[in-house]
């Protein structure tokens, strides 16, 4: 049975690169996607269920660390995350468990030799490793890259002539396009230029969820979640009348709705 694979890194010569390496150096592993962003990432891992995830870390759409984390939050992806990066301190203060495996770049024959022989003594059959905690993995790298780490209590937004300061806890959803952000509250919306992808980064995940590439909900908001006959999943939440889309790799969140 082969073992198989995702690659995920958003420079094609370094991601053909890692592909080619692999091939030579482990023959019998099968990569049955590679990809150029975290989105593209999540949804392959979702698609294919492989065993592994070759995920570079600082990547458009989505880091590596927030595919890792969804991947980590859904019970039915059993996936083994490698970490590549080109910042060795970065590695050395998230893997001193030596929970999961990292490659630095430029990929080496030698590292990633090492780096095959360790996946493959984990993944045996008669392993006795322990199995990964990707989720206290995640964490001691989210704190490694964000040692700030505090989470945004408002948000300021232009209102007509005013500028407001929204509560976090005020706000239903945020939904992004190319220039602007969305921020829906029962009262009123505002534009704000931050992109999702850092508001993502100063929020509290377990309150707020993000759906989609460009929407994040109030958890506590949502109200009703449906699905159509191809099983795409929307959410409504309270007091708007909007229908927000799930994308696949989020639909995870609501199993249990």
């Amino acid at each position: 049975m082969h073992i198989t694979a995702v690659i995920a890194e958003d420079e094609p010569i370094l991601r053909a690169q890692l592909r080619a390496k692999l091939a030579r150096l482990w023959p019998e592993l099968r990569v049955v996607a590679d990809v150029g962003d975290g989105e593209a990432a999540l949804e392959a891992i979702d698609q294919h269920r492989p065993d592994l995830a070759f995920l570079d870390i600082q990547m458009p759409e989505m880091t590596g660390v927030e595919v890792a984390r969804s991947v980590a939050a859904n019970p039915q992806l059993k996936c083994h995350v490698v970490f590549v990066t080109a910042f060795d301190h970065y590695a050395v203060a998230a893997f001193e468990a030596d929970a999961v495996d990292y490659v630095l770049k430029p990929y080496t024959d030698e590292r990633l030799q090492a780096a095959v022989d360790r996946l493959k003594a984990r993944l045996a059959p008669q392993s006795t490793a322990a199995p990964q905690d990707l989720l206290a993995l995640v964490a001691r790298l989210s704190a490694t890259l964000a040692p700030q780490g505090e989470q945004l209590k408002w948000i300021k937004a232009s209102v007509g002539q005013n500028l407001r300061l929204i509560p976090i806890e005020e706000v239903l959803f945020f939904q992004s396009d190319e220039k602007y952000t969305l921020v829906a509250t029962r009262e009123f919306d505002a534009l704000i230029r931050t992109p999702i992808k850092e508001l993502a980064e100063g929020i509290d995940t377990a309150k707020f969820w993000q759906i989609h590439r460009s929407t994040i909900v109030n958890a506590s908001v949502v109200e009703s979640v449906s699905r159509d006959f191809r099983g795409q999943a929307t959410v409504k939440v309270k007091g708007r009348k909007e229908n927000l889309v799930v994308s696949r790799p989020f639909s995870h969140l609501f199993k249990q709705m």
